[in-house]
């Protein structure tokens, strides 16, 4: 079993920023991908970014682009979201996952075996 905890969520003013973190824990399993998804009131959860954990290589959704960078320590097994110039409809539970499977486009939830709790984003105006 993988547990993975998100932190650095809060409250902020449109156009600042917020760095959220994820620490992966465990038994040794192997890992292809992480992912940061999103989850707005009465909204299905969305993809937000994710990067290879090997190679690094990194894919985001069009909204965040440009704002948005995921990164990684392979060395304290944790992921990070740099969020800046953040806007109200960024709020959202962000959460990671843990995608342990080759292949796939990677922005679907299904794609994904291993969730933390979500950590709240809220972006006031």
């Amino acid at each position: 079993q993988m547990q993975m905890v998100e932190s650095g969520g809060g409250l902020v003013q449109a156009g600042g920023s917020l760095r959220l973190s994820c620490a992966a824990s465990g038994r040794a399993i192997s890992v292809y991908a992480m992912g940061w998804f999103r989850q707005a009131p009465g909204k299905d959860r969305e993809f937000v970014a994710r990067i290879t954990w090997n190679g690094g290589a990194t894919t985001y959704t069009d909204s965040v682009k440009g704002r948005f960078t995921i990164s990684r320590d392979t060395s304290l097994n944790t992921v990070y979201l740099q969020m800046n110039s953040l806007k109200p409809e960024d709020t959202a539970v962000y959460y990671c996952a843990a995608d342990t499977t080759y292949g796939g486009t990677g922005r679907s939830p299904s794609e994904y075996k291993y969730w933390g709790q979500g950590t709240q984003v809220t972006v006031s105006s």
